[in-house]
C-alpha cells in the first residue's frame, strides 16, 4: 500500500492541503449523519480536483485551487483537449473526472432548496451520491499519481479517513480510550473506528496497554476476527475494522457512553 505520510507530495502543498482538507470535511459530516447540503458540501472539493486535473493536463500545476467562472464549461472544455496518449491518466483527466464534478457540483448548489410537498425529502441520498463520487475521484488521483492498483488506492484513501470522537485522546503517536472501564475489546474497536484501515497489532497492544502480545492475540483479536468485527491478518500482524464491527461501535459502543 502507498505510505499514507506519502501520498499525493508531488501536488504543490496548497493543493495537497486543500485537498484532503475538503475530503475529511466530507467523511466526517457524512459518518456524523449531518446531511444537509451546506454540511455536505462537495463545491470546494471539486474545485481543488479541477486545479489539479487542468494543471496536470497544462503541465502548470498550481500552487493552489482557484474557482473556475463556469464550473460545467470548464470541464466541457477539458473534455474537449485532445487526447495525449503519453500521459499517465489522461482519459481520467480529460473524461472521467470532469464528467463527475459537475454531477457533484449540482448536488451542492441545488439540491435540498425547495422540493414539490411529496417529494421524499433528498438530504441522505444526496449525501450518500457525495460521498461515493468524492471517494472515487481522490482514490483515482492516487491511482494515477502512484500507479497502482484500485485496491490499493482504495487503501489509501482509506488510511486518510479518520472519525475524531471524544473518548479517544492522541498524544504524539500515542492513542488512549478515555475511559478505562471500558473493556479491552471495545477499546480497540474504538481505536479501528476512528481509523478505518490496517493498523499493526503492536499499536493496539501498546495503546489499550496489554502487556502480553500472546495473550492480547488470543483474548481480544481472535475473538472479535471470529465474530467477524475485524479482519486479523496474523502474518503480517494488522488489523482492520469490519462493517459488522463499525456498526457495533456505532450503535452499541459509543451510544452508551456520555
Amino acid at each position: 500500500m502507498v505510505d499514507p505520510t506519502k501520498i499525493l507530495t508531488g501536488l504543490p502543498r496548497g493543493l495537497r492541503d486543500a485537498l484532503f482538507q475538503t475530503y475529511q470535511e466530507i467523511v466526517a459530516n457524512f459518518a456524523e449523519h449531518r446531511w444537509e447540503p451546506s454540511e455536505l458540501n462537495g463545491g470546494k472539493f471539486c474545485e481543488v480536483v479541477y486545479a489539479i486535473i487542468n494543471g496536470s493536463l497544462s503541465g502548470a500545476l498550481p500552487s493552489k485551487p482557484a474557482k473556475p467562472k463556469d464550473m460545467r464549461a470548464a470541464c466541457l472544455a477539458l473534455e474537449a483537449k485532445t487526447a495525449n496518449s503519453s500521459l499517465v491518466g489522461d482519459r481520467s483527466f480529460r473524461i472521467l473526472i470532469p464528467r463527475m464534478i459537475p454531477a457533484l457540483y449540482e448536488i451542492r448548489n441545488n439540491r435540498g432548496v425547495g422540493h414539490v410537498g411529496g417529494d421524499v425529502e433528498p438530504n441522505f441520498m444526496d449525501a450518500t451520491a457525495v460521498y461515493g463520487m468524492a471517494s472515487w475521484i481522490l482514490a483515482e488521483l492516487i491511482r494515477i499519481f502512484h500507479g497502482v492498483s484500485t485496491a490499493e488506492a482504495q487503501e489509501a484513501v482509506d488510511a486518510l479517513v479518520e472519525r475524531k470522537h471524544p473518548l479517544i485522546w492522541e498524544v504524539g503517536d500515542v492513542k488512549r480510550v478515555l475511559n478505562p472501564s471500558i473493556g479491552k475489546s471495545d477499546q480497540v474497536l474504538l481505536l479501528l473506528y476512528q481509523k478505518p484501515a490496517w493498523v499493526s497489532e503492536a499499536d493496539l497492544a501498546s495503546w489499550v496497554e496489554y502487556s502480553s502480545m500472546r495473550m492480547f492475540r488470543t483474548r481480544v483479536l481472535v475473538p472479535l476476527h471470529k465474530g467477524r468485527a475485524i479482519e486479523y491478518d496474523r502474518a503480517q500482524g494488522r488489523v482492520r475494522i469490519s462493517p459488522l464491527g463499525a456498526k457495533r461501535v456505532e450503535q452499541e459502543i459509543i451510544k452508551s457512553r456520555p
